[in-house]
């Protein structure tokens, strides 16, 4: 007889599956009420109150260079020395035809042209634009005052013309992949790198006859590259599994591209139109593509201390500093006031403090090219100066070095430029007719206070800056000073030839304002006689009295005034001869 078992039903059995479905359909239930109720934002209010804050920038500003932004500034100079007269100019929108580089370009050619013209005033960008979808306030109110003869356009004599040719994408491409499996661990490796080739065409043209002047051209390329790492692991252990990824990326940008090859161009154009040596310009050590990566490297190579030994040093050279000075916390007064008047000067965003542009800026000039192409310090380390003109790499020497030496105690001397910037033959000494106009222009090597006076034949001297309509005597370093500002509608004076004879402008210069040093004639109100002061020596002593032989410099030009030719007479006509019958 076969005896049956039943066996009972416990917990560990169908009831455990059973609670289990409904304790998880009752959770269901919950979340879904709880996501049709209304979330109330004031329990967030703490959590909004750090967006604020959150939506600022964690990084300072910094002004926008490329590779070639020092040729631009060396540009400058040799366009003044070569006393290119101010040539009025404007240019077409550059096109991107394959509008895979959306960038600015005509502001960027408009920027060029600025940092070509600070101290040689060469161009003056003439702003119109025609194209009715790009029309601003500015714009239309230009129509407007156009079309009722209330605003009057210069014809600019030279355009600037130019396109983005072409971006051949992914012309390189390189890919590599890896990976392993086993039963308790899978990883993963892959690696890609591509490079894209960015063409730009830039032409140089006549205004007056819209036609391309032949030989003023630049076409030139660039390549921006891309690249990947990702390594991928995954693993059990027991009967849980886990996995991670890291990678890094980095992409080449187009703005900073872009801006490269217009700099380039512009460069390019314009030296050959102004016929000077341009390329001197682009031979810089600065030009160097890797220049600002490896002054990233030094920069994190040398740490606090050694980048602020270096930056003083190099403030001291340059007499931002005074010499002997010990080396100054990052937050001295003296230090920060250094570094802001000279990232004043170098163009920089004026922070006082020393980042990696301040870095780049006061140590570009200890920098040259060795035999092998790549870059080296010149006389200076990681931790500060070494006392030897070049840090030594086998037996490379440097090929060219600056003027400056990072060990000097006695900075360059303050300087000052001036120049007659009315059109005049070469080699011939500046003479005018009574009743010319003259342009004079000065700058100064750093920013310093300055006083034009003006002296005439018959004895009067009178001071042009600062006067009424100018005030303040400062002036920023290499910018230029314009006796008067041919730039503005209605400048402070106008400077003509008054009399026959020699006519002198000079301009002195100091650290401080000085004015109040000065005897009480000189302190009075500009654009009028002096009493008792006749000669540009006059107030030489003055100067020489109030603030010392060392506490200024002086620099003057002068031209010789002649009498106006008088127009001849033209014969009058002969009355005609009566007809013979």
């Amino acid at each position: 007889m076969n005896t049956a078992t039943t066996l009972p039903r416990g917990p560990g059995r169908n009831g455990a599956p059973r609670r289990g479905a409904a304790w998880l359909m009752l959770a269901g239930a919950l979340l879904l009420s709880a996501c049709t109720t209304p979330l109330d934002p004031r329990k967030d209010a703490s959590l909004q109150q750090a967006a604020y804050t959150t939506d600022r920038p964690v990084v300072r500003p910094t002004r926008s260079v490329s590779s070639f932004s020092d040729s631009l500034m060396c540009m400058d100079h040799m366009l003044r020395a070569a006393q290119v007269p101010t040539t009025l100019i404007t240019s077409k929108q550059v096109i991107d035809y394959s509008s895979r580089v959306p960038v600015a370009a005509k502001d960027m050619i408009i920027t060029s042209l600025s940092q070509m013209s600070r101290l040689s005033n060469a161009f003056r960008y003439v702003d119109y634009e025609v194209d009715i979808v790009r029309q601003d306030t500015v714009q239309n109110l230009t129509t407007i005052l156009l079309n009722n003869n209330l605003m009057q356009l210069q014809r600019p004599a030279l355009y600037v013309s130019g396109a983005i040719a072409f971006v051949d994408q992914n012309v390189v491409t390189n890919r590599f992949d890896a990976g392993t499996s086993a039963s308790r661990l899978d990883t993963g490796y892959s690696r890609n790198r591509s490079a894209t080739v960015i063409g730009l065409e830039m032409h140089l043209g006549d205004f007056r006859t819209r036609t391309l002047i032949p030989g003023l051209d630049s076409a030139n390329e660039v390549v921006i590259g891309s690249g990947s790492q990702g390594l991928d692991v995954a693993g059990r252990i027991g009967s849980y599994g886990v996995n991670f990824n890291v990678g890094r990326d980095y992409a080449l940008g187009a703005g900073g591209a872009m801006r490269t090859l217009i700099d380039l161009a512009t460069i390019e154009l314009v030296g050959k139109w102004a016929r000077v040596p341009y390329w001197q310009c682009l031979t810089l050590e600065q030009t160097h593509p890797d220049f600002q990566r490896q002054m990233r490297d030094w920069f994190d190579e040398s740490g606090g201390v050694g980048q602020a030994t270096l930056v003083q040093n190099s403030l001291i050279a340059q007499g931002y500093l005074q010499a002997g000075t010990d080396l100054l916390a990052l937050d001295s007064p003296a230090l920060r006031t250094a570094l802001t008047q000279f990232q004043i000067d170098s163009l920089l965003a004026p922070t006082g403090v020393l980042d990696f542009s301040t870095y780049e800026r006061a140590m570009r000039h200890f920098v040259t090219l060795a035999p092998d192409g790549s870059l080296q310090r010149v006389g200076w380390g990681p931790s500060g100066p070494t006392g030897s003109m070049a840090e030594n790499k086998g037996d490379s020497t440097p090929v060219r070095t600056s003027g400056l030496v990072l060990t000097s105690t006695t900075p360059p001397p303050r300087r000052i430029d001036m120049q007659i910037e009315n059109a005049l033959p070469p080699g011939m000494e500046p003479t005018f007719e009574v009743g010319e106009q003259v342009f004079v222009s000065a700058t100064v090597s750093r920013t310093s206070h300055m006083y034009c006076y003006f002296a005439d034949p018959s004895g009067n001297v009178m001071r042009l800056t600062p006067n009424q309509v100018t005030p303040h005597s400062l002036v920023a370093a290499n910018q230029a000073l314009r006796l008067p500002d041919w730039l503005v509608p209605n400048p402070a004076f106008i400077m003509d030839a008054s009399r026959p004879g020699t006519e002198r402008v000079a301009c002195f210069a100091a650290e401080t304002d000085v004015l109040p040093r000065l005897p009480a004639p000189l302190q009075g109100a500009g654009l009028v006689n002096i009493p008792g002061y006749r000669t540009i020596e006059d107030i030489d002593k003055a100067f020489q009295q109030g603030v010392g032989t060392s506490g200024y410099v002086k620099s003057e030009v002068y031209w010789k005034t002649q009498p106006k030719k008088t127009q001849p007479v033209a014969a009058a006509p002969a009355a005609p001869q009566p007809a013979k019958r």
